[in-house]
């Protein structure tokens, strides 16, 4: 496999060519070494958007427009792709579409958010399916950019107005140009830009990986560096030796089969969220909240499990759902039960040099229900509080198994093991037989208080989400017990 020593990218119609350091950011790069600073730096942390910026690439034989943060993205991650930024936009004194609804409709205040709003709409305006654009599509996809003067209603308005047709701006006519050129960087090399003390890496398949990882058991992994990002900008931790999963072919892939869906570790959480939603709504609505657009693009289904976070969203969906985990060190490869991934607080069961390879999630027989809910102080791009996920096997109207997982409420994502069995055999026609199962709950877990919640609160949450389920799986959901997507047509008093 040839090896190549730099990072490239295209800016402008022309490649790049880096050689690092490991740890520089996308935003960095824009600033200091290009001096486009129109790209800022809010929050430094990916959660304000004003750093916003869109990469163009090749995915499934399309051309894709991705908005990112770029102050947590790595600048090795946009290797292969086309970066835009707010710059770019106006031919001349002409100014992009985007850019002239934005004036037409008042969408800017101080003009700080400014930029990343208008990257983040360049993006909508670039997206498939924008027919029949409404106002809540606008709020999901600009969820992940925040305006301090509160001025959404004309920013929203600027994007009913410039992205509902399709888009016909210079870039979009430029798209088969730029598949040929990102296609020519396209080389299936392992880039390995530094030394064996400090480097940025990215292997192309994952023979490269294993064999770079077993080498460098110390390096830190990353597949989005959504959470990893945070460690340089917040921490100011020095990471001398960075793995980036993007380029690993085959790491990216989903099977979907009758049975189950394997995620690759590599796939984005924008990806694997269509394909969550089919199993069931509930996980589709929890993957619309989870953090924004922008995270979603970049961070993957592996690195939300493999930093053990006990307050990541995804890990308690998979568990209830029954996943397994595929681990690889070297040529050898191991599954276990996700649940059994995460020993403690901060320690997984994951040996030196072994990477999370795929998880596999099955989907719902015709017995099973499902539900899941995130609790968070603040419904849009927020971490959750407490994270409930329940799947039910019913035989008749009797529960005949049970998997129950939370986030938020113990050192990692755990499962209620007392109160399954106390499930097991209830009558979801008799409700007032339900309490000794609830109570449950209490003893499966002990949570902390935090700035997020006490440890009353929510163990209060956690009972009463398990009733709320129940509820709901006996049969009679109504608007009241359905905050959004209603499964059948009921009337709220």
């Amino acid at each position: 496999m040839p090896m190549r020593r730099d990072i490239q990218f295209m800016r402008n119609g022309r490649v790049v060519h880096l050689d690092g350091p490991p740890m520089l950011t996308l935003l960095d790069y824009l600033r200091l070494h290009e001096h486009a600073t129109g790209t800022k730096e809010g929050c430094a942390e990916g959660d304000c958007g004003a750093c916003t910026v869109v990469l163009r690439r090749v995915s499934g034989g399309e051309i894709v427009y991705q908005p990112v943060n770029s102050c947590i993205l790595l600048a090795g991650q946009a290797d292969g792709a086309d970066v835009i930024t707010v710059e770019d936009l106006a031919e001349g004194s002409a100014l992009h579409p985007v850019q002239q609804a934005m004036v037409d409709k008042h969408g800017s205040q101080c003009g700080f958010c400014t930029p990343g709003f208008v990257m983040a709409l360049f993006g909508l305006y670039h997206a498939p399916h924008r027919a029949n654009l409404d106002r809540h599509a606008v709020n999901d996809w600009i969820a992940g950019n925040l305006c301090r003067c509160t001025g959404y209603r004309p920013i929203v308005d600027a994007a009913l107005a410039a992205c509902g047709d399709d888009g016909n701006d210079k870039f979009a006519k430029q798209d088969d140009a730029a598949a040929r050129a990102l296609a020519a960087l396209d080389d299936d090399a392992d880039v390995f830009a530094g030394t064996d003390q400090r480097f940025f890496a990215a292997p192309a398949s994952i023979a490269a990986l294993a064999t770079l990882y077993q080498q460098h058991p110390d390096a830190t992994l990353i597949g989005g560096a959504t959470d990893v990002g945070l460690w340089i900008t917040k921490q100011l931790r020095d990471l001398p030796k960075i793995i980036w999963l993007g380029r690993v072919k085959d790491l990216d892939g989903i099977a979907d089969t009758d049975a189950a869906i394997t995620f690759g570790a590599a796939v984005s959480q924008e990806a694997a969220r269509r394909h969550l939603a089919a199993i069931d709504p509930d996980a589709g609505e929890m993957m619309r909240r989870f953090a924004s657009l922008q995270v979603r693009n970049a961070g993957t289904i592996g690195g939300n499990i493999a930093n053990g976070s006990p307050i990541g969203d995804t890990p308690p969906v998979l568990i209830a759902l029954g996943a397994t985990l595929m681990l690889q060190a070297g040529n050898a490869t191991r599954t276990l039960p996700l649940e059994n991934f995460f020993i403690a607080y901060g320690k997984q069961d994951r040996a030196k040099g072994e990477f999370v390879h795929s998880v596999s999630v099955p989907k719902l027989k015709p017995n099973e229900r499902f539900r899941c809910y995130k609790v968070s102080k603040r419904f849009d791009q927020d971490i959750s509080a407490v994270l409930a996920a329940f799947k039910v096997t019913l035989d008749g109207n009797r529960i005949a198994d049970a998997r129950i997982a939370f986030g938020g409420m113990a050192g990692t994502p755990k499962r209620a093991a007392a109160t399954e069995a106390a499930l097991r055999g209830l009558d979801l026609g008799k409700p007032e037989t339900w309490d000794t199962a609830i109570a449950k709950l209490d003893s499966d877990y002990q949570p902390l208080t935090d700035q997020r919640g006490s440890s009353a609160y929510r163990s209060e949450v956690a009972r009463g989400l398990l009733r709320k389920a129940l509820i709901e799986i006996g049969g009679k959901p109504t608007q009241a017990t359905r905050v959004v997507g209603i499964r059948e047509a009921a009337n709220a008093s």
